[in-house]
């Protein structure tokens, strides 16, 4: 048994004062305010539910910074990504497991304390499976042992180059696989999630419609029936054209229209939706998964966030191409875009209150959700996901308990993450993680091999 005192404590009840937590077998198991210390406890300052990151593509980490030079004509999501095969062009799995143990070092460093990976490198660069299907699975997971993160892992169905079944081309040979494969590779994932903790999980990821068909999705989903799903869906507005052109509707229109999309599912983006497929999706029970920094990166566009809002829509976050890994900087990114583009201010609350507290609320449950995890939230029976702060830096200490969650999202900076526990897992402590020096180093040697 392990116990933790907070000061304060966001509790699914609301703010609570001097609470004591109890955790047995990465669970909370008693949750007592008004206690006084005792000796032996982890001592905090605020403790909060710990946020899931809902979409990483942890090799993409080791990109950042090199895809910021114009090159002649418009630069896009499509340029984005002909620099972004090239990179991956080189990868091996232990290229891969030390990139995504510097990855995951980092998000819970920012206060995550889970991942859904979203995992489409499979095979070697020319495209041969290797001798184990899931050996790049087996990549992602040695990261997430070493790094202490829960692991929600998404192996990725990739099979066409395009809509309209387009043949995989270049850089898209190391992710591609016909549905029987696919099913194989998942069953081989499972077997080596075994060596990780009860908490970690497994889903599927169709890529995107684009990249299926939807004879395929449904092979897939049969063979799939519990368990998260998750789906890039309207992300640029070629695709909605493309999807539209070869299935006579918009990508989200035909999903929620010809499959049975439910609280399982995670749409990743969702950006470029009409005021009905919004209203749709939030009535539909899954989860938008949305990655504002990449989305603003990558120039994808806004989210229609205040019509998904007003119908209580379920939403998360994620650092996606990892660019830039900073849980506030993402929430804080999702609001400024919505205030950009109406001129307006405070706009993700439905009615009135702190913006700050509901989007945070908000993200933490839904990302949840999304990576089939019993966690958001900080109540008996919980997984013991979470993040203290110290509001006693700069950025916090004016600021009443009632506003911690509006400095947090909008002022504060990475360095008010004090400890982090993930499933009970106390990674982060002092606000470094327990192995961080292992995992540089590491990195450092993949990248400088990788540089080569």
């Amino acid at each position: 048994m392990v116990a933790i005192f907070a000061n304060q404590a966001y509790l699914a009840s609301g703010w609570a004062q001097n609470v004591r937590l109890e955790l047995t077998d990465g669970s909370i198991t008693s949750i007592t305010p008004n206690s006084p210390k005792v000796a032996g406890d982890s001592s905090v300052d605020i403790l909060l539910p710990s946020l899931a990151n809902l979409h990483s593509h942890a090799f993409q980490r080791a990109m950042a910074g090199m895809t910021e030079h114009a090159a002649k004509g418009r630069d896009s999501f499509w340029t984005w990504r002909q620099l972004m095969y090239r990179f991956l062009g080189k990868l091996s799995p232990d290229h891969v497991e030390a990139i995504a143990s510097l990855v995951y070092m980092e998000m819970l460093e920012a206060g995550y304390a889970s991942v859904g990976e979203f995992h489409y490198v499979h095979h070697q660069p020319d495209g041969s499976p290797y001798d184990n299907l899931a050996q790049m699975s087996l990549s992602v997971m040695a990261a997430a042992e070493q790094s202490g993160i829960g692991l929600t892992h998404l192996p990725v169905l990739y099979s066409y180059g395009g809509a309209g079944k387009q043949d995989l081309a270049g850089g898209q040979m190391r992710f591609g696989n016909d549905v029987e494969r696919f099913i194989r590779l998942v069953e081989e994932a499972k077997a080596g999630l075994a060596s990780l903790d009860q908490d970690a999980r497994i889903g599927i990821a169709p890529h995107s419609l684009r990249a299926s068909c939807p004879e395929d999705l449904r092979q897939v989903l049969a063979n799939h029936a519990s368990g998260p799903v998750h789906i890039h869906i309207s992300e640029q507005p070629k695709e909605v054209e493309d999807v539209k052109a070869w299935l006579g509707h918009r990508p989200i229109e035909w999903l929620l229209a010809n499959i049975d999309v439910d609280e399982r599912w995670c749409l990743i983006h969702a950006t470029h939706m009409t005021d009905q497929e919004t209203i749709d999706l939030a009535r539909s029970g899954a989860v938008a998964g949305l990655c504002p920094i990449t989305e603003a990166n990558l120039g994808d566009g806004p989210f229609n966030g205040p019509l998904y809002w007003l119908e209580k829509g379920a939403f998360g976050v994620g650092s996606d191409s990892n660019v830039r890994i900073s849980l506030t900087e993402e929430l804080r990114t999702l609001e400024y875009s919505q205030r950009l583009r109406d001129f307006s201010r405070n706009v993700l609350i439905d009615g009135e209150g702190s913006v700050g507290e509901d989007l945070y609320r908000k993200a933490a449950i839904g990302g949840a959700q999304a990576l089939g995890r019993k966690a958001g939230i900080i109540d008996v029976g919980m997984l013991a996901d979470l993040v203290a702060i110290d509001s006693q830096d700069m950025a916090l200490c004016a600021l009443t308990p009632d506003q911690l969650l509006d400095g947090l999202t909008f002022a504060a900076g990475d360095n008010v993450i004090r400890d982090v526990w993930s499933a009970g897992r106390h990674m982060v402590r002092c606000g470094q993680h327990i192995a961080r020096e292992a995992i540089m180093s590491n990195y450092r040697k993949a990248v400088t091999d990788l540089l080569a």
